[in-house]
């Protein structure tokens, strides 16, 4: 089931993840509001939740993916309700709804593509990381690459076990003080963003850090800082070298994991290691969890 819970979407970008995932053998079912508009979001806060909690409830539901992220979860994440577990896909202000099912249910979640495909950015490896997360629930492995800014953002360390938790940044900081913000003591932490100037990035880690939100992580993985420049000579990779290399934990950056290109799925909620002598993070949902989230899809 396709819902549109923040931003509207464009019904072109949709129709081509429609495409996508039916070429996968699955049966894509539209929310009946998932092209609505009220200004900066994707119809009136009741008719998207009604779309969401159709889609958590329907018995038949496997997967709910959401079209995008935007804003304007939180203004409904209050009110959801949770059926029978299931994959919940998306990133970015999805982040909201992911610490939501966490917190209230312990479901794993899926941090990937919405289905408002873009193929300019989401090249043949994305999607083939989409569907192993929704197909499988073997290993999902992100590397560092050189090519992503944030590879820059390392701390040297053993490789640590732990719950991967987190998302998209400015979401995490946002649910400081919420039933829904997650305790990420011994947790692998992540992050991605966009569109974040230096000194907003400087100000969400110094309130996660002052609000004791980091204490005892286990270790971070930074994803992709996707248009984040700011005028001056501080850079995105400056303020997160400098929050993160405090924490005294290991620290990989560089990878493919948010709103840039060739974005990579990984498993929220779900145990990981995070290897930064290999320079890997791999997550997966174990048989236990796998089995209480209806992993590995059937067409």
């Amino acid at each position: 089931m396709l819902v549109s819970p923040s931003g509207p979407t464009v019904p072109e970008r949709v129709a081509r993840g429609v495409e996508l995932l039916s070429s996968w053998g699955l049966e894509v079912r539209v929310g009946r509001h998932v092209f609505d508009r009220a200004g900066y979001l994707a119809g009136h806060d009741e008719d998207r939740l009604r779309d969401l909690n159709a889609a958590l409830e329907d018995p038949e539901t496997r997967a709910v993916v959401c079209t995008r992220g935007g804003y304007g979860a939180q203004r409904i994440v209050d009110r959801i309700r949770l059926g029978a577990p299931k994959h919940l896909v998306g990133f970015s202000d999805i982040t909201a709804l992911q610490l939501a099912v966490w917190r209230r249910a312990g479901w794993p979640s899926v941090h990937g593509p919405g289905a408002a495909w873009f193929d300019d950015r989401l090249p043949a490896a994305s999607a083939a990381s989409l569907r192993e997360a929704l197909f499988s629930s073997g290993p999902l492995r992100s590397y560092t690459t050189e090519n992503e800014e944030t590879s820059a953002v390392t701390v040297p360390g053993p490789a640590v076990r732990g719950v991967l938790l987190g998302g998209n940044l400015s979401m995490l900081a946002s649910t400081v003080g919420t039933p829904d913000m997650p305790d990420l003591s011994g947790k692998i932490l992540l992050i991605e963003d966009v569109g974040e100037a230096p000194y907003r990035v400087d100000r969400m880690l110094t309130h996660l850090r002052r609000a004791g939100t980091l204490d005892g992580v286990a270790g971070v993985a930074v994803g992709q800082f996707t248009e984040c420049g700011g005028v001056g000579p501080t850079t995105v990779v400056d303020v997160l070298r400098e929050h993160l290399g405090a924490l005294g934990v290991p620290v990989l950056g560089g990878l493919r994991i948010g709103h840039g290109v060739g974005q990579e799925t990984v498993v929220l909620g779900a145990p990981a290691v995070l290897d930064v002598h290999v320079g890997c993070l791999t997550s997966r949902l174990t048989d236990e969890i796998g089995n209480r989230t209806a992993a590995g899809l059937s067409p």
